[in-house]
């Protein structure tokens, strides 16, 4: 792989970690300003508002998607990836200023809400945009290992929100973390954006978005989407499962260490900081794995881990009671989620043309996020408010057992010609045909 490659994927990457420590962080300092913004009472209850707000940022996904999908197939990938990260700056500046209950009453959340609306809006387009750019930016042979990096960047994004936390937390007192010092990173996000802001505006155009021969209006159409609506289906479907499993061991791990096992905060963070670490190496081998064996069997092992073995991790991490056990917990379920997200990002645009390529893996991935990785943690908190925590388990082995049979049934995508005008079935066929 040339250096020329190397400088598209650090770029897409970096903003693309950005993006998601924006969005990270609102979960990961939850627990520090949900009090901020609602009356006192129930913590719970708190977290479920605050998680409430989380879960409609997902459900603005969608309107990202379709938007900044046809911007990314009509105006080019770099067009898209430069308006994702303009938006999540915005959305950063509003909740480091956002005033609080004391202060506002209600206004606040208000403006928690519209910055998460402005933060959905933009991650709904920024992994389809950077899914395609990595994906159509390297060699075909190594594309697994090439699109494995937006994992990779997203996890260093979130690893680089709770390394913060931790900084914060022992050098701020928990009254002052509380007060003000959530505020902090949500700073440090919108500073961080304005960096990739300018990288985005310099970065080269994926090559096979500019050889794309299709005309103008045939580019990132609901119309154009709707010939490869079966791929689209297929998208939603692949996705259920990893997404639930995803957000549940990234994004509510932190919560249910501290809200559920019973551990500190610190510990808590400190688990879930270790554990991103060694799940962010993991993801340029599986990606390099997939270029070699195909994406299915990746699939196909993590699909059946998560049904199988969702119920017991999470319920021993619930007995756990000190860091090392959680810890050994926590990265046997990463390792498990892996075979979905280090290459879940090339097999969704492997699957459509370059003319509708963003859009196709734009809009039912959002759809799919704001149906189920939008509102893990709200049905999560949900089960714990009702006493029965234990159903939530099921969920996310459910949704893993649905999903395992899209990857049983789905055909293998590895050596699909990207500059081709077909899907990975072709108009008219189905892209879920038992596999040979």
């Amino acid at each position: 792989m040339g250096i020329q490659h190397w400088k598209k994927i650090w770029v897409g990457s970096a903003g693309n970690m950005v993006e998601w420590f924006d969005w990270f962080v609102y979960a990961s300092f939850a627990t520090y300003f949900a009090g901020a913004f609602f009356p006192s009472g129930n913590p719970t209850a708190q977290l479920m508002n605050t998680a409430g707000i989380f879960a409609v940022g997902f459900f603005m996904r969608p309107v990202g998607g379709w938007l900044l999908g046809r911007v990314g197939d009509r105006r080019g990938r770099k067009a898209a990836l430069t308006l994702t990260v303009t938006l999540m700056s915005a959305s950063a500046v509003l909740i480091a200023v956002a005033p609080t209950y004391a202060v506002a009453g209600y206004g606040g959340a208000l403006v928690l809400l519209v910055a998460r609306l402005l933060q959905g809006l933009s991650v709904g387009g920024e992994y389809a945009a950077s899914a395609t750019y990595l994906t159509e930016a390297t060699d075909p042979k190594r594309r697994g290992f090439a699109s494995s990096f937006q994992y990779v960047s997203m996890t260093v994004g979130q690893i680089i929100g709770l390394g913060l936390q931790i900084i914060l937390q022992r050098t701020l007192s928990d009254a002052a973390l509380h007060s003000y010092g959530w505020r902090i990173p949500f700073v440090v996000g919108a500073l961080g954006a304005a960096v990739v802001f300018y990288l985005r505006r310099t970065m080269p155009e994926s090559e096979v978005y500019d050889e794309d021969a299709s005309a103008a209006e045939e580019r990132g159409t609901l119309r154009a989407l709707w010939r490869y609506r079966r791929e689209a289906f297929l998208v939603i479907a692949l996705t259920m499962g990893g997404t639930v499993a995803y957000y549940t061991y990234t994004t509510y791990l932190t919560k249910y260490l501290s809200n559920s096992a019973g551990l500190s905060k610190d510990t808590a963070t400190l688990v879930s900081f270790t554990a991103l670490i060694v799940f962010a190496g993991l993801q340029p081998l599986a990606g390099a794995l997939s270029d070699r064996i195909g994406r299915r069997p990746l699939l196909i092992t993590f699909a059946v881990g998560s049904t199988v073995l969702t119920v017991p991790i999470m319920t021993l991490l619930r007995h756990t009671g000190g860091y090392w056990p959680a810890l050994g917990l926590s990265l046997l379920a990463l390792v498990i989620v892996t075979g979905y997200t280090s290459i879940n990002a090339c097999v969704k645009a492997e699957l459509f043309p370059t003319r509708v390529r963003s859009l196709g893996v734009a809009l039912p991935y959002a759809l799919a996020n704001a149906l189920f990785g939008g509102t893990a943690e709200y049905i999560a908190l949900w089960f714990k408010e009702a006493g029965i925590e234990s159903g939530f388990f099921w969920y996310v082995a459910g949704c893993a057992a649905v999903s395992l049979v899209v990857y049983v049934t789905m055909r293998e995508t590895k050596d699909l010609d990207l500059t081709g005008t077909r899907g990975a079935s072709g108009v008219g066929e189905s892209s879920v045909t038992t596999a040979s």
